[in-house]
């Protein structure tokens, strides 16, 4: 199913960071940086699928040559907390293939940065060898000043504007829904938050309701309870960063947590969803009914301590699958029914309105609670892996400056000039 996600980031120098390395190590190249002295080598890295630079039409030709691009931006910024670059990192639907990627994300940066003035450098990358092997992504790196004939002249502050990232979040929901449907896609996804999905589609499944329509009602329905649930906790970069590298500290682990479970509750919604033509084609009086008890049971969170004070939750992807297999159950046990015997009669009220009352007792926080307490039991563990990485870094950029300080010297030493 295709999901949607979309984060800017800023590069800055005050973070100890610099569009040099960043640019090497989304593409995976070796780039020197002229102002430090340092070289980024990250060839042996693998998973990148495609690289690419777009500029505007009057950008000088070098801005093509990655390393003299991002060595142009540091040389533009003099003071030590400059912020150097934006990234924009978004998810690329995996209904799609490579060719069909690689050109929703060409036409989103012409259109949202190189039409503005921005040069975008497009790296779009494959899922992990480990997890979720539809995690295609790309990352879009973004000049801050704009360009011209002569090179960079002065920062535009209005890309930083609100407004301006929620167009691009807006503009990245509806470039991608015209891909899926050109392709023949009925997936789509949407840049508005969880809860405004959510009322939107319990409004549809009200109106559809009324109107009779139960088939819609229900699925409409079946959404808003796949909608009932909290977002992805955010990563800050340098966990972002450790979770690419393999690294899980305790926000990492939270993270994938409340994604498993998101991603359990959507798949079992989607296959009640599934189900839903061939639910109301049936004839009211052959389908079994579900008690409300069970159908409560079925959607609901049990939020509230059981009888010996302990909690009674249980995920909602769970009691989905369980309200699907007694319906399933049901159903079966009527189409063996002996001659003659009828089953027993459904009630007034339809299939579709026991799933609406039965969702309205959804605890909507029960995983942003359960990801709260594994997060609290963790900090002491999250802050050792980070200083212990934090340690690591900082002993491979002293063995790399290293390197670099042993080869000028050789260098110098066998009269070699550069």
């Amino acid at each position: 199913m295709a999901i949607y996600h979309l984060r800017a980031t800023m590069i800055s120098r005050s973070a100890g960071r610099s569009a040099t390395a960043a640019a090497a190590y989304r593409v995976g190249e070796r780039i020197e940086d002229h102002r430090t002295g340092l070289t980024f080598d990250y060839r042996a890295r693998g998973g990148v699928d495609h690289v690419e630079t777009i500029a505007p039409a009057n950008a000088p030709a070098w801005v093509q040559d990655r390393a003299a691009l991002w060595n142009a931006v540091e040389a533009a910024e003099t003071r030590k907390n400059s912020q150097v670059a934006r990234e924009i990192r978004v998810a690329l639907p995996a209904e799609l293939d490579h060719g069909q990627r690689v050109e929703l994300v060409r036409a989103f940066c012409q259109r949202e940065f190189v039409a503005r003035g921005m040069v975008a450098d497009i790296a779009l990358h494959a899922p992990g060898r480990e997890g979720d092997d539809r995690n295609h992504h790309a990352h879009i790196l973004l000049t801050t000043r704009e360009i011209g004939h002569e090179g960079f002249g002065a920062k535009n502050r209005e890309w930083n504007a609100v407004e301006m990232l929620e167009g691009w979040r807006e503009a990245w929901a509806r470039d991608s829904n015209r891909a899926l449907e050109r392709c023949g896609h009925d997936e789509r996804i949407d840049h508005r938050t969880l809860e405004a999905q959510r009322i939107e589609a319990q409004e549809r499944a009200t109106a559809a309701h009324d109107r009779g329509d139960e088939a819609e009602a229900l699925r409409q329905t079946v959404r808003a309870v796949e909608l009932d649930r909290d977002p992805l906790p955010q990563l800050s970069a340098g966990a972002w960063q450790m979770k690419e590298r393999g690294i899980e500290v305790a926000a990492v682990r939270v993270w994938r947590e409340v994604k498993a479970q998101a991603a359990e509750v959507a798949r079992v919604a989607e296959v009640l969803a599934g189900q839903v033509r061939d639910w109301i084609g049936r004839a009211v009086d052959r389908l079994g009914p579900l008690t409300q008890e069970g159908a409560a049971q079925g959607l609901a969170y049990a939020g509230a301590a059981d009888r010996d004070g302990r909690e009674g939750r249980q995920d909602l992807a769970a009691r989905l699958r369980e309200a699907w297999e007694a319906r399933q159950s049901r159903t079966a046990s009527d189409a063996i029914a002996a001659p003659g015997q009828t089953p027993e009669p459904e009630s007034a009220r339809s299939l579709a309105e026991r799933l609406r009352e039965a969702a309205q007792g959804i605890d909507r926080g029960t995983l942003a609670e359960a990801a709260a307490r594994l997060q609290e039991s963790r900090e002491a563990e999250e802050r050792q892996r980070v200083q212990e990485a934090e340690r690591l870094k900082e002993q491979e950029r002293q063995q790399e400056r290293l390197r670099e300080r042993e080869a000028r010297d050789h260098d110098r030493d066998g009269g070699l000039t550069h």
